[in-house]
């Protein structure tokens, strides 16, 4: 399971790479706007990534303020995960 995650978050990675030193975009675009023709809650939320990257904290905010919920929540999560495989790790010695 863990190299799905490993694949998307090295496809999103690329991306966003080539987007911020070429202006190559090759991200997915949003279905939920494609089918329905309205923004769904996360339509922005790269947008916003690129504008935060970029320390642009006006832009990043009008473009979908919701990040500055999810990063926070996202670096919790990781520290999270690291913190529990560092203690099963020395457990397990």
């Amino acid at each position: 399971m863990h190299w799905i995650y490993t694949i998307v978050i090295g496809y999103f990675g690329t991306a966003l790479a080539l987007y911020m030193l070429s202006d190559i975009h090759i991200l997915i675009p949003c279905l939920w706007k494609a089918i329905t023709g309205y923004e769904c809650p996360g339509c922005g939320l790269t947008t916003a990534f690129m504008a935060l990257l970029r320390m642009q904290w006006a832009y990043a905010w009008s473009a979908n303020p919701m990040i500055y919920v999810l990063v926070p929540a996202f670096i919790f999560l990781i520290l999270r995960d690291f913190y529990r495989f560092i203690h099963r790790q020395a457990v397990s010695m």
